[in-house]
């Protein structure tokens, strides 16, 4: 006999902010969230030695839940209070997905909230599964095994699906690739995996080079990519030109690394940022324009912005 199968539905709503609008955002969402709950996700770093610290100058991600069949007109209430917050704070655009939760007879509510976020579609035709749930892929999907353990990015971020969906499109076999803040190795794995000829990965922390690794490893590409421990400029791992390279960071970082992220990229590549919130748009392209580097294309997904430059040829 099947066993009987209960079905939960929940819209969450998330934005990231700076450390000082926590609590407005959070009382804002404490309004209007099932039992007024919020759920908050500071930034962290952990070191060699496996301690962890809160880091207070990262963005803190804020989310809370609805029913499913919440009214728009409440989600509207709540994105039209973001947009004031915004004018005073540093909060991204409202981040709304559904979320659906399957669970069967007798099994645990914990095991079956881990599966809701088990199996993504990201970009047009990748499919990132967790190492526990299993999945046959369609002949076009490319599917990829991600462990996230405590490193950024198992693919549910708007930019990462935004840069999964260029690497798809333009990604040309055999070109060399850099990424930076490569997190869990994602976008590392999903370049190889489209035929990348090498793929060289870098992050600075210690925990998402590890992760990175066992993904890499996983996912049968090992032979293709190298993850080490670093950045992207002088004294970093890897001082090669490359056809691509992509970060998928912040706003503040990328203007501060832009000489070096400029210089990575050959003559005539190509150079993929995202992870921009869009009030910070701005100040990336000024500071990419000094550099000679040309926007060719713009996208926008729930406030998050992704831009891809070109380096002229000499």
């Amino acid at each position: 006999m099947t066993a009987d199968v209960i079905i939960g539905r929940w819209s969450e709503l998330a934005v990231t902010c700076a450390p000082e609008a926590v609590e407005v955002v959070a009382a804002l969402f404490s309004e209007y969230g099932l039992n007024e709950g919020v759920v908050i996700e500071e930034a962290f770093t952990q070191e060699a030695d496996g301690d962890v610290e809160v880091d207070p100058s990262r963005p803190v991600k804020v989310s809370t839940y609805l029913d499913a069949d919440a009214s728009e007109e409440m989600v509207d209430d709540i994105r039209e209070a973001i947009s004031r917050f915004r004018k005073e704070h540093d909060v991204s655009g409202l981040l709304v997905r559904g979320v659906v939760v399957t669970k069967f007879e007798h099994e645990d509510w914990a095991d079956a909230w881990q599966a809701h976020s088990s199996l993504l579609r990201v970009g047009r035709r990748t499919v990132v599964r967790a190492p526990w749930h299993d999945y046959d892929p369609a002949p076009d999907e490319i599917l990829i095994e991600i462990e996230a353990g405590m490193a950024f990015g198992a693919g549910g971020h708007p930019s990462t699906h935004q840069v999964v969906t260029v690497l798809e499109e333009d990604l040309v076999p055999g070109a060399r690739v850099l990424d930076v803040g490569t997190g869990t190795g994602i976008l590392a794995i999903v370049g190889a995996r489209l035929g990348a000829e090498s793929v060289d990965a870098v992050d600075i922390e210690p925990v998402a080079v590890q992760v990175a690794r066992r993904n890499v490893e996983r996912n049968g590409v090992a032979d293709i990519v190298r993850v080490e421990l670093g950045s992207v400029g002088p004294g970093e791992p890897f001082q090669e030109e490359y056809d691509l390279v992509l970060a998928n960071i912040l706003a503040p970082v990328f203007v501060r690394l832009a000489p070096s992220l400029a210089k990575a990229v050959r003559a005539g590549g190509t150079l993929i940022l995202a992870g921009i919130i869009d009030f910070r748009e701005v100040a990336v392209r000024e500071a990419f324009a000094e550099l000679g580097l040309r926007v060719c294309r713009r996208d926008e997904m729930e406030g998050w912005v992704m831009l891809v430059l070109r380096k002229p040829e000499v």
